[in-house]
């Protein structure tokens, strides 16, 4: 079964790097870019490996890249 594409910028959790929240960025191959939410270096993971993230997980990495915007973070 093919996972549902989600919309640029959607965030989604990686179960096979430890519930790792990122933001979705597009499709490289058979692997999905995902870009954390607070900044840093896009990974790409395997599709069967992501989900949707849940209200909690979605405004835990909100409030994350707000923290991080307040101290000057480029993201």
């Amino acid at each position: 079964m093919t996972p549902v594409l989600p919309e640029i910028g959607a965030l989604v959790v990686d179960t096979g790097r430890g519930d790792r929240v990122g933001e979705f960025r597009g499709v490289a191959g058979p692997y999905w870019s995902l870009r954390p939410v607070s900044g840093g270096t896009e990974w790409e993971a395997e599709p069967e490996h992501l989900r949707p993230a849940d209200p909690m997980e979605r405004l835990h990495a909100e409030t994350a890249r707000a923290n991080a915007r307040s101290r000057g973070a480029l993201l």
